[in-house]
C-alpha cells in the first residue's frame, strides 16, 4: 500500500507543480495585480503600489469598457441564439435516416478544424471585399444594386459582418456535442412515441429537447466562455486599430496592458482588473446555467 501511493505521488508530483506554475501562479499574481497600480506586467511585485479598488473604478469609468461590453453581450445572446439553435437543427438532422452523413458531419465541422485566421481572411478577401467578393458579385448577379454596393467592412455593417463569420465557424463544433446527446437518446423512446401517434415534431419537443437539458448546459457554457473569449476575430476584422464594432473586453484589456493608438500610458492593474471581472461573469453565467437548467432524469 505505501508502495502504492509512493509510485502515485512520484507521478502526480510533476503534474501538480506543472499545473500550479502554469494556471495556479498567474491567476493568484493577475488577481493581486488587479489592486495594484502596475504599468507592464514585467514589473516586478516590489514595485507595485496598492491602491484598492481605483483599477475597477477606472475600467468602470471608461466609455471603451462599456461598449466592449455591450459588444460583447450581443455576440453571446444574439450569437448564441443562431448558433445552437443551427448546431440543434444540424444534429436533429443528421442523426436521422439520411445518405452521406458522415461527409456532412465533416463538411460542416471542417470551420473548426481550419484556423481562425484562416476563416478571418476568407471572409474579409473572399466573402466581404467590395470589389470581387462572393457577396457583390452574387447580388450584382441577382441585379440587387444596393445590395452589391454595401460595405460589409464598413463601420456601420463590421460587427454584423464578424458576428456572422464567426457564428458560421462554430456551428460545427456545438452540432456534435447535439448529436452526442441525442445518440444516447434510447431509440425505445421514439418507437414507443411513434405507437402513441406522436410525429416527427412532437417526438422532438416532447422526446428530445427535455432529454438534451444536460447537452444544452453544456454547450451554453462554452459558447459563453468562447464568447467571453472573443479576440481572434476583433484583430482579423480591424487589425491596425480597434473599432466600436469590434472591440471586445479580451481587445481593451490587451490594449491595456500591451498599449495602442488609443491607450498610450500601458496600465497592466486595469488590464487584471478587465481579467478578473470577465472571470466573475463566467462563473456567475456557470452556476446560473446549473441553477436553471438540471439534468434529464434519464437513467441510461
Amino acid at each position: 500500500m505505501k508502495k502504492s501511493k509512493s509510485m502515485m505521488a512520484m507521478f502526480l508530483t510533476p503534474s501538480i507543480l506543472i499545473f500550479s506554475a502554469v494556471f495556479i501562479y498567474p491567476i493568484f499574481r493577475t488577481i493581486m495585480m488587479s489592486f495594484f497600480d502596475v504599468k507592464r506586467p514585467s514589473m516586478p511585485s516590489s514595485e507595485w503600489v496598492f491602491n484598492g479598488l481605483d483599477n475597477y473604478a477606472k475600467i468602470f469609468d471608461s466609455s471603451f469598457f462599456w461598449t466592449s461590453m455591450d459588444n460583447i453581450f450581443k455576440i453571446w445572446l444574439i450569437g448564441g441564439i443562431f448558433v445552437l439553435s443551427v448546431a440543434l437543427l444540424f444534429a436533429v438532422i443528421l442523426t436521422g435516416d439520411i445518405c452521406f452523413k458522415n461527409f456532412y458531419k465533416s463538411a460542416i465541422y471542417m470551420t473548426n478544424v481550419i484556423s481562425s485566421v484562416a476563416m478571418a481572411s476568407m471572409w474579409i478577401y473572399y466573402v466581404y471585399n467590395q470589389r470581387f467578393g462572393l457577396l457583390h458579385n452574387l447580388f450584382k448577379t441577382l441585379g440587387f444594386e444596393k445590395l452589391a454596393k454595401v460595405k460589409w467592412l464598413g463601420s456601420d455593417m463590421i460587427f454584423w459582418s464578424m458576428l456572422f463569420a464567426f457564428c458560421f465557424s462554430a456551428v460545427g463544433y456545438y452540432m456534435l456535442i447535439f448529436i452526442s446527446g441525442i445518440e444516447k437518446i434510447p431509440s425505445d423512446l421514439y418507437e414507443a412515441s411513434t405507437i402513441d401517434g406522436a410525429n416527427k415534431f412532437k417526438q422532438f419537443f416532447y422526446v428530445t429537447l427535455p432529454l438534451l437539458r444536460g447537452v444544452f448546459k453544456t454547450n451554453l457554457t462554452f459558447w459563453t466562455i468562447n464568447a467571453v473569449g472573443f479576440f481572434v476575430w476583433t484583430k482579423m476584422f480591424s487589425p491596425i486599430q480597434s473599432e466600436n464594432g469590434t472591440i471586445t473586453p479580451m481587445v481593451y484589456m490587451y490594449e491595456l496592458i500591451f498599449g495602442s493608438k488609443i491607450v498610450t500610458n500601458t496600465d497592466a492593474g486595469a488590464g487584471a482588473a478587465i481579467g478578473c471581472v470577465l472571470t466573475f461573469f463566467v462563473l456567475i453565467a456557470f452556476f446560473a446555467f446549473n441553477k436553471v437548467i438540471k439534468n434529464d432524469d434519464l437513467e441510461y
